[in-house]
């Protein structure tokens, strides 16, 4: 699992009139190839009057797949802008479809890579982009007697609750982010001299919006 990567924090689709013709970039998460293929088919299905339907997408935590493809523009107009756009924002794991219904003007090489470009950062802005951290559980069991004081800990360390059972001792659920592991074990290890309990358990993603 990946430690943190950014993405789009939703699917979304954005619409923009450029003399006359209209450019509709719909954007979504995809795990894996036949996930992005399977929505561009739905796209492109959906808009199957339109003139274009020219995608790009990125898989992979250093974007180990890349794709793109003009669908019939002059070549390196469209699916190469897409694919920029999608880099330029550190996106990963996103599709961007973008399509076009030509509006009888014609755009030119120039102005079609800035129509495609630029449609494609302003869905990324309104789908807004999330940060995915790898948190790992920590179970940590620990007598009745220290219990608050471990609460008191975990709260002043900023560690999220994941929940707690109650039996001969208590065992508190936490969520660490990775990178923080072991310093964080390390310190409560020495901070309850070694009185508590500590095991990792499952893996998750945490989400955190992040501001442009």
């Amino acid at each position: 699992m990946t430690e943190s990567y950014l993405t789009i924090q939703s699917g979304t689709e954005y619409e923009a009139i450029i003399k006359k013709s209209r450019f509709i970039c719909t954007l979504a998460r995809v795990e894996d190839e036949q996930a992005a293929q399977n929505f561009i088919a739905t796209i492109s299905k959906q808009n199957r009057k339109a003139t274009h339907n020219c995608y790009a997408y990125l898989l992979g935590n250093q974007d180990q797949i890349q794709r793109e493809s003009d669908n019939g523009e002059p070549s390196g107009t469209a699916g190469v802008p897409i694919l920029e756009a999608l880099q330029l924002a550190h996106v990963h794991n996103v599709c961007a479809v973008v399509t076009r219904y030509f509006g009888g003007i014609k755009l030119g090489a120039g102005g079609l890579i800035r129509a495609y470009s630029n449609t494609t950062t302003d869905a990324i802005h309104q789908a807004g982009i999330v940060k995915r951290v790898t948190q790992q559980v920590v179970a940590i069991t620990t007598p009745y007697k220290l219990n608050d004081q471990v609460h008191y800990y975990l709260q002043q360390a900023g560690l999220a609750l994941a929940g707690e059972e109650y039996g001969t001792d208590v065992t508190i659920k936490v969520f660490i982010d990775l990178k923080d592991l072991d310093n964080q074990i390390t310190a409560l290890t020495e901070r309850f001299n070694q009185q508590l309990k500590i095991k990792k358990e499952d893996r998750r993603f945490h989400e955190i919006p992040v501001k442009d």
